[in-house]
């Protein structure tokens, strides 16, 4: 079928359109503020045959671009079954998941009683049980400590909420009354979806948003392999090291070797450390999602879908911590080792294409989750916060501050709101001075914040990263500055024993909670810096007298 420009452009936008409003939609209705504040979730639409993303919202989370594909293909493969009105649900991290707290839901669109796509979204609910509050235990070895592990199992079935999948479920989270809403949520998501899907359908007919379905993924994938063969080629190679695994105190190695073949691109992450025995495996999905979305940073014009992964060739690295199998403890892969793969991914094309590239962002979330109980609202509860930090600069701009991590558009939630919902305090909340990386373009800057807990006891964890090893700059600029988190009890202040992480702390009323996330790394020579821009940021505070003077050669 010939598809004129327009009804092509037409169908595409219409597309994103729904999966955006579906986004819509699990935000208003989700109860979890790290959804609805934090947008912590996306929804898309998948193709029938082999799961492949067709569509994304706008409004979605970018790492779970790839994931939910993997995950709708594993529910394609292991459930036969399906029928019209059923959702699946399903967290298994080994079965195209994340970690467990990133719930996914897949459900079976039919029009005019033909199987046409799936819908698919993901929630991070705040708790799926395990051994700390927020599931973030940087202290687990196996997965069975992290929370409860579901295969793909319907929770719905021909429209009707199967009770015993619920109560198993219910039965094993710390608060089982927020996360009713939050199902509900998913689901109401997808049934949008099937509505305005319905309406695209009996608009333009089945058999031209078919046609246009294929056209869009070829036209992707085109486009892509056009960037990719103005890359010279050759082989790049770059490694980043993380703090630890959250046990044992040693650095994990992520190397990449980039090979540049035309209009193909080859991930070679063979030569990264072994597994390790923390919560730092990453699962084979999050491995290839971070490398697309180290790749849509770079190409952002690419249109989402299947066709702009085609050139994108990723061996699995089978003996490495970044292919997580059964049993590995894994709750750190989807917030923080996707980063890393994703600032390897920058290192290594800033070798050949230094002007389309920026330094490594500050690449952590900055996971801090407490749990306890409220003696003042008298009811338990779980919150989970990360926090931005400093983008790295590139050949002509500074890099954002204070922004969302590389791998997604979640936000900081609002102080007010966390105030409002659980016993904590902000004393402070603020840009980090002196957190970018010096440069002629300098690295954006951190946040620093400090909470104090008001009542009750509460158990905290951090999952954390960049605490020993900082962000790098490119072409002769310094590289951010380190996270930090301290707690402040007794009189006395701590660093975690592991610097970045922690889980299990326990903390009394008036005990505080520091964290400073890194800056981005800088670009460029920092004595090539223009004096007015200097004097711009020791005017806004953002740098010290003494920074100005060690790293831009400034005289007073």
């Amino acid at each position: 079928m010939n598809l004129d420009p327009v009804t092509l452009a037409v169908v595409h936008n219409g597309l994103r359109a729904i999966a955006s409003e579906m986004d819509l939609a699990h935000e208003k209705a989700s109860f979890s503020p790290i959804i609805a504040e934090s947008f912590d979730r996306a929804n898309g639409i998948y193709h029938r045959d082999n799961g492949e993303v067709i569509a994304q919202g706008d409004r979605g989370l970018p790492t779970f671009v790839g994931v939910m594909q993997f995950t709708t293909e594993a529910v394609i493969e292991r459930r036969r079954d399906i029928q019209p009105g059923d959702v699946v649900i399903v967290n298994d991290p080994y079965v195209g998941g994340t970690h467990l707290m990133d719930v996914k839901m897949v459900m079976p669109f039919y029009y005019h009683d033909r199987l046409w796509c799936y819908l698919t979204n993901s929630g991070h609910w705040p708790d799926t049980g395990g051994m700390v509050p927020g599931g973030f235990a940087t202290n687990a070895t196996e997965i069975e400590q992290e929370g409860l592990r579901l295969p793909p199992v319907k929770l719905y079935r021909q429209d009707q909420l199967d009770r015993d999948v619920l109560d198993i479920i219910l039965s094993n989270i710390h608060v089982p009354g927020e996360r009713i809403g939050d199902i509900e949520a998913q689901v109401g998501a997808l049934r949008v979806g099937a509505r305005q899907l319905t309406q695209m359908l009996d608009r333009y007919g089945a058999e031209l948003v078919d046609a246009a379905v294929d056209e869009l993924r070829d036209r992707s994938e085109r486009l892509m392999r056009s960037h990719i063969e103005a890359i010279p080629d050759g082989t790049y190679s770059f490694e980043s090291l993380m703090d630890n695994d959250g046990v044992d105190d040693k650095p994990l190695r992520v190397h990449l070797d980039l090979t540049v073949r035309g209009s193909d691109l080859i991930f070679d992450l063979s030569k990264s450390s072994p597994p390790c025995r923390g919560p730092l495996n990453s699962v084979w999905a999050i491995t290839r999602s971070a490398i697309y979305i180290a790749m849509k940073h770079v190409f952002p014009e690419v249109p989402i879908n299947s066709g702009c992964f085609r050139p994108l060739h990723i061996p699995k690295p089978t003996g490495t911590f970044l292919y997580a199998e059964y049993p590995r403890a894994v709750s750190g892969c989807a917030a923080e080792v996707s980063q890393r793969l994703i600032e390897v991914v920058f290192g290594a094309l800033g070798q050949a294409i230094p002007d389309q590239i920026v330094a490594a962002p500050f690449s952590c979330s900055g996971n801090f989750s407490l749990g306890g109980y409220d003696p003042e609202l008298e009811r338990h509860y779980v919150m989970i916060n990360f926090s931005g930090g400093g983008y790295g600069a590139s050949i002509d701009t500074d890099g954002l501050s204070n922004a969302a991590a590389s791998i997604g558009v979640s936000k900081s939630m609002p102080v007010e709101m966390i105030e409002e919902r659980y016993p904590l305090l902000f004393e402070e909340y603020a840009l980090r001075a002196d957190s970018g990386g010096p440069g002629k373009r300098r690295g954006g800057f951190g946040v620093s914040y400090r909470a104090r807990l008001l009542r009750g006891e509460g158990v905290a964890s951090f999952l954390m990263e960049h605490g020993k090893y900082q962000p790098h700059g490119l072409a002769g600029a310094g590289g951010g500055v380190l996270n930090e988190v301290l707690i402040q009890r007794n009189g006395k202040t701590e660093q975690l024993e592991l610097i970045s992480k922690g889980s299990g702390i326990r903390l009394a009323p008036g005990d505080r909670v520091t964290v400073r996330t890194p800056g981005g790394g800088g670009f460029g020579d920092p004595r090539r810096r223009e004096r007015e821009l200097v004097a711009r940021d020791l005017r806004r505070g953002y740098i010290s007298l003494d920074s100005a003077r060690r790293h831009y050669g400034w005289t007073d």
